[in-house]
């Protein structure tokens, strides 16, 4: 496998911490003209002073001289008073800028968004035309230049999946629903029932603890595998790596919430790690899942430590990890990173203190899903890279694609990952003879629960 054309975006060097640094230098420059313009009103008081006043009956021209001269330093046109006001504008100038680029940069996103739903729009007003003038052309492309492999030919333009769910929308306001993806998407979850979560122990291993990303994703591979079920061959999916120092006190918690497993219909559930779960923490929605990581944490004792709570999940793992941040630290939970690997996470908030790292691979579509791009903020790193295999499965896996971008990372100069990397010390510290992974099986209560 080779991973190419490694880009990073977001984090400490992206824009949006760039905006950040011209509100605080608009604020620092607001600042000295406060300070400046102080200055100057503590000049103006010489000119009235007594004792310069009664030192004029002694030498009445230096006096006049010294007012001149004063007035000049402070009320000229380039005395402390017009500098002031001069800096002080600047800083507000700063201000206004950063504001102006972070609107550009929602209108942009907004203008998007709007452009694929009237897309959506006119094809379901069109769909002779649309399928004669697009649709004809791409099923051209597919079968003289990909043999009819329709897989190929879209891992080869996994932008297609963001304009496609972009434009339903749009589609189904043609119909008479009057949608936008959001809604739609709630519309969606309301077709899959969600349920209660049981979480049961069901195995404790000593594997060591990560020293590194790709130990992480490592790990978050083994747990996908389903290599590790725990004792007794009981099946788990969710692993949660309790981290200790060499004195056996822990300093973190990593969680490793594997993909989706199982595919049903609309109004059937399966397991804990179904499409449902995926529809409704796209949604927003909490899920079977995300209630099955807290109710583990909290047996792990996460909640009374209030030790550091790092995420790590693949595809649905990686949905419900970043939309899981909200409540678990709402809930006393202490969740400071997450790692998404494949994962639609770009319309998903995440709190401001938690710091996320997001690896896909530009060939896997599933994290084309939300069709939205990441939010370049200071706390959101987001890496790209190539790695075309051929097929889905391959683009997506985390063997040897999303293992390997992270093996890569871990050599990064870049200031975004570095800051990650440097943050995560609570995680990637720990001693390998006191870590232990502790292994839970999450289910729908009434649906795949243990004996």
């Amino acid at each position: 496998m080779t991973i190419s054309n490694i880009q990073v975006e977001g984090g400490a060097g992206g824009t949006d911490a760039k905006y950040d640094d011209l509100a605080d230098m608009g604020e620092l420059t607001a600042d000295v003209a406060g300070d400046t313009l102080e200055t100057a009103a503590a000049g103006h008081k010489f000119l009235v002073e007594p004792d310069v006043l009664a030192s004029s009956l002694l030498n009445p021209g230096g006096v006049v001289k010294f007012e001149a001269a004063m007035a000049v330093a402070l009320d000229g046109p380039n005395g402390l008073t017009v500098t002031s006001a001069g800096i002080g504008l600047r800083g507000e100038a700063l201000k206004a800028t950063r504001i102006a680029y972070e609107m550009a940069d929602e209108l942009a996103a907004k203008g998007l968004d709007a452009a694929r739903w009237f897309g959506g729009l006119a094809v379901a007003t069109n769909p002779l035309g649309a399928a004669l003038v697009g649709g004809g052309a791409i099923a051209t492309d597919v079968y003289l230049n990909y043999d009819g492999n329709w897989e190929k030919w879209l891992v080869d333009h996994p932008g297609m999946v963001d304009t496609l769910i972009g434009m339903s929308p749009g589609m189904l306001s043609a119909l008479g629903i009057p949608v936008d993806l959001a809604t739609t998407l709630d519309l969606l979850a309301a077709t899959y029932p969600d349920g209660e979560a049981v979480t049961t122990p069901v195995g404790e291993h000593n594997y060591g603890a990560p020293d590194n990303l790709q130990d992480l994703l490592n790990g978050l591979a083994k747990r996908n595998d389903g290599m590790d079920d725990g004792d007794g061959g009981r099946p788990s999916n969710i692993d949660v790596k309790i981290i200790k120092d060499a004195n056996g006190n822990v300093t973190g918690y990593v969680v490793d919430v594997p993909g989706t497993k199982d595919w049903p219909l609309p109004g059937q559930v399966k397991s804990a790690n179904d499409l449902g779960v995926n529809v409704d923490a796209m949604a927003g929605n909490n899920t079977v899942l995300q209630e099955g990581i807290q109710e583990a944490l909290r047996k792990a004792g996460a909640h009374d430590t209030g030790a550091p709570v790092m995420l790590v999940g693949h595809s649905q793992g990686g949905i419900v990890a970043a939309q899981a941040t909200t409540d678990l630290k709402a809930n006393g939970y202490n969740v400071t990173h997450v790692v998404t690997a494949g994962s639609p996470v770009g319309r998903i908030d995440v709190p401001s203190d938690v710091q996320v790292l997001s690896l896909e691979n530009r060939n896997d579509i599933v994290p084309h899903l939300d069709a939205s791009d990441n939010p370049d903020s200071a706390n959101r790193t987001t890496v790209t890279f190539d790695n075309q295999t051929g097929g889905f499965s391959g683009n997506h896996a985390i063997r040897e694609n999303y293992t390997e971008a992270a093996r890569q990372l871990d050599s990064s100069s870049d200031p975004s990952v570095t800051r990650f990397k440097d943050s995560a010390g609570a995680f990637l510290n720990g001693d390998d003879k006191n870590s232990v992974t502790q292994n839970y099986h999450v289910a729908r209560k009434g649906v795949n629960e243990l004996p």
